[in-house]
C-alpha cells in the first residue's frame, strides 16, 4: 500500500505557529490558556490524502457484543478490501480530512469528504465473513462480497452529541456498485459475480444511490442521509427500564428545511440455489426517500 499526503493550512496554521513557539528562544516561561481563550483558536487546519494500489489482507476479527450474565454476539471477520486507480488523475481527487465550524454555536465537527471520482474509475472491491453467536447457538452466516464500487463524493462527520453520551455522525452517501452478493456457504471466489464454484448466492446488480431531483430522477449528487448541524445521527450505549446497557443507533427529526430526498436503483435481483433452484426478480427503483426519523435499539 502507498498512500500520497499534503498538509493543508488556513489563514491561521496553529500547529505551525505552535511549533515554532516552542523552538524559539523565550525569556518568558509558556502560559496556560483558559477556556475562553482556547475557544478563540482557529486552527483551520486540514489534510488531503490519496491511496495508491491499495490492497488488504486480514484475518482479523471485530466482535459485539450484548452485555448480561449469556452474551450474544456478531462477529465481523476476514476482511478483505482493495481499490483500482485512475492514471489520469494520480492526486487531483484526493480524500480530505478536516475540522470544520458547526452552525448555531454547535460543536466543531471532523469531517472526512470522499473523492468526486467524475470519472467512476476509482473502484473498490471488498469481502468480509461474519457470525452470529444467541442463545447458546453459534451461526456462520457466510461472506458478504462488494465488487466495482465507485463512492461519488459525499463524506463522514463526527462530532460530539447535543446531549448525552456517544457521539453524533453525519453521512453524505453517492455510490454505484457493480455486485452487492450474499453468499451463505462462504466466499468462494471474490473475483467473479457467478462462478461455477457457487452453490447459493443473492446478487444485488448495478445499484445506484444518490440524491434525486423534484421528478423522482437519480443524480450524481450525493444523498445527504445525516447532517450533524441539520439532522444530526447518534450512536451511543443507553440504559434500558432494568438499568441494562444496550447499543442505540439513530436519526434526529430534520430541520425546518426537511428531510433531503435519495433514490436507488437496482438493476437486477437474483438467487440462485442447488437446492431450491434459481430465481430472477427483475429490477427495482425507489423513486424518492427520506429518513424523518429512525430509532433502532439493539435488545441485550
Amino acid at each position: 500500500m502507498k498512500a500520497m499526503f499534503a498538509i493543508r493550512s488556513g489563514r491561521r496554521p496553529l500547529a505551525t505557529v505552535c511549533l515554532l513557539a516552542a523552538l524559539l528562544p523565550s525569556a518568558h516561561a509558556m502560559e496556560a490558556l483558559n477556556d475562553q481563550a482556547l475557544s478563540s483558536v482557529q486552527g483551520r487546519d486540514g489534510m488531503s490524502f490519496d491511496l495508491s494500489n491499495f490492497a488488504l489482507t486480514s484475518n482479523a476479527r471485530i466482535t459485539y457484543y450484548t452485555p448480561g450474565p449469556s452474551p450474544s454476539s456478531l462477529t465481523l471477520s476476514n476482511l478483505s478490501a482493495s481499490r483500482s486507480d485512475d492514471p489520469t488523475l494520480p492526486f487531483a481527487d484526493p480524500f480530505r480530512l478536516d475540522i470544520r465550524r458547526s452552525e448555531a454555536g454547535l460543536a466543531d465537527f471532523l469531517e472526512l469528504a470522499f473523492p468526486i471520482n467524475a470519472s467512476g474509475n476509482v473502484r473498490w472491491q471488498a469481502a468480509l465473513d461474519w457470525n452470529v453467536n444467541a442463545n447458546g447457538i453459534s451461526q456462520d452466516g457466510g461472506s458478504v462480497v462488494l465488487k466495482d464500487a465507485a463512492l461519488l463524493g459525499g463524506g463522514i462527520q463526527l462530532t460530539t452529541p447535543r446531549s448525552g453520551d456517544g457521539f453524533a455522525w453525519g453521512l453524505a452517501l453517492g455510490a454505484e456498485i457493480g455486485n452487492l452478493i450474499f453468499r451463505p456457504r462462504g466466499r468462494d471466489d471474490v473475483t467473479q459475480a457467478d462462478p461455477a464454484g457457487v452453490a447459493e448466492q443473492m446478487n444485488m446488480r448495478g445499484i445506484r444511490i444518490g440524491a434525486v431531483d423534484a421528478n423522482g430522477n437519480l443524480t450524481r449528487s450525493p444523498w445527504r442521509i445525516a447532517d450533524v448541524s441539520t439532522q444530526p445521527g447518534i450512536l451511543r450505549a443507553e440504559a434500558d427500564a432494568s438499568g441494562t446497557p444496550r447499543l442505540r443507533l439513530g436519526i434526529d427529526w430534520p430541520g425546518s428545511a426537511g428531510a433531503p430526498a435519495g433514490g436507488m436503483s437496482i438493476d437486477n435481483i437474483s438467487f440462485k440455489s442447488d437446492m431450491t433452484g434459481n430465481l430472477d426478480l427483475g429490477s427495482s427503483r425507489i423513486g424518492s426517500m427520506q429518513i424523518q426519523y429512525l430509532d433502532i435499539r439493539f435488545r441485550p
